[in-house]
């Protein structure tokens, strides 16, 4: 088993850890999906050994706790100390399978931003026009608005994100570019499309003209707009439904430009 201090008592120690954890997923909630990811991996390769199930259980585990700190606190208040001692094992312990509080951020992000890729992308190749995606990505951040924020918010104090994050970003602008400029291919530039042209790093090598870069731009930028207003409660009391006010500036985005 994991002593108290932390410190590897035996070549089995990590199973035994694992196993310990296993045996309190009995009092889990159910937990966040991208906390799944990493119990679904080891279940999933015939070959694992009993260490990596435990290993990936554990992981699971504490991205589960990780998520709870979140919603209670934020995420700058992340601890793997904390977590430890809800688990019941000493901080020490931890850091076998997560190096420190950033390597754990990273996979949380990293596990978010998968889950919108993927639902995005299920999305896009079905045809979902520009108004389909922006739906799905209303749905996903309702589903867990402290998963939206942990990527769409407030950026954590001292934490840089690695380039892998960015390229899973890039894949859902690349549908929504995709899908914009589908909608109107010969659409008129207007003077900030003609700029982007010149300026579209952001949209790595994908073709779309400068109309479809500057509606999904502007596509991004205004939903998110509303949708960071919404969760962070900021329409409360003002009497309107915010899924109407979506969906007005769904219709206003997509009207033909010129």
């Amino acid at each position: 088993m994991v002593d108290k201090t932390g410190v590897a008592g035996a070549a089995d120690t990590d199973a035994a850890a694992g196993a310990d954890a296993d045996a309190k997923s009995g009092r889990r909630s159910g937990g966040k999906a991208g906390a799944k990811s990493d119990a679904k991996a080891g279940a999933k390769a015939g070959a694992a050994t009993p260490r990596e199930r435990y290993r990936a259980q554990v992981r699971a585990e504490i991205k589960e706790h990780a998520w709870k700190q979140i919603a209670e606190a934020g995420a700058s208040a992340l601890s793997l100390n904390a977590i430890a001692k809800q688990m019941g094992v000493s901080g020490p312990a931890l850091y076998r399978y997560f190096a420190g509080r950033d390597e754990l951020i990273t996979e949380l992000i990293r596990d978010a931003y998968r889950s919108l890729a993927d639902a995005v992308h299920a999305a896009a190749v079905t045809g979902a026009d520009p108004a389909g995606l922006a739906h799905v990505l209303r749905d996903w951040a309702l589903a867990d608005p402290h998963r939206y924020f942990l990527i769409y918010g407030t950026p954590v104090p001292g934490y840089h994100a690695p380039d892998e994050i960015t390229g899973i970003s890039s894949e859902i602008m690349a549908d929504l570019l995709t899908a914009c400029a589908a909608l109107e291919p010969d659409a008129p530039a207007t003077p900030f499309a003609a700029h982007l042209a010149g300026h579209r790093d952001w949209a790595g090598d994908h073709p779309a003209p400068p109309a479809a870069l500057h509606r999904a731009i502007t596509f991004w930028t205004r939903l998110h707009g509303v949708l960071s207003l919404e969760l962070a409660g900021h329409f409360t009391g003002m009497a309107f439904d915010p899924a109407l006010l979506y969906e007005a500036e769904i219709d206003d985005l997509r009207a033909p430009r010129g």
